[in-house]
């Protein structure tokens, strides 16, 4: 056996496992994934973290066509103070978030699949008062982002909970 014939047996052995088991990619043709685009309708946003948990969540999914699904979006943030300097103050910030979500039918209201996700992000407040609060908004906005991409991810890997 080649060297060339080697590497070409060794690349395809795990496509080869992967297809044995049922792998489908997530994106491929006829996936959750792509069931999903344009059914699910968010419930209007009412402050800044929802907005940016719509904007992404229809990023993701697409903006409503022909929506079949409601889901419902609940953020919550916590802030915490890390690093405190000689002077007392307090120089970096975690924002800890969770989101509770539910995805219902539009049918007839049925709760198909609810959970909560979990993540943080972290700010610097050292500078001036305007560049704190711009670095806030920020990791606000990113840790919304990453909440409406996790409650996509446990969509994607649910798609058993969505049977209507």
């Amino acid at each position: 056996m080649s060297l060339s014939d080697r590497r070409t047996f060794l690349l395809a052995l795990p496509a080869a496992a992967l297809a044995g088991c049922g792998f489908t990619p997530v994106y491929a043709p006829g996936s959750e994934a792509t069931n999903l685009q344009g059914t699910v309708r968010m419930d209007d946003p009412t402050n800044e973290d929802s907005f940016d948990i719509v904007r992404q969540i229809e990023q993701r999914l697409g903006r409503p066509t022909a929506p079949i699904y409601g889901l419902t979006i609940t953020p919550s943030v916590d802030e915490e103070s890390l690093s405190i300097v000689g002077s007392r103050d307090i120089t970096r910030f975690n924002l800890i978030g969770r989101a509770d979500f539910a995805m219902r039918s539009l049918a007839d209201n049925r709760v198909l699949l609810a959970g909560e996700v979990d993540s943080f992000t972290s700010y610097s407040a050292t500078g001036t008062t305007v560049s704190t609060l711009t670095a806030e908004r920020d990791a606000r906005t990113r840790l919304m982002i990453n909440l409406a991409n996790l409650v996509v991810t446990r969509l994607i890997a649910s798609p058993e909970s969505l049977a209507l």
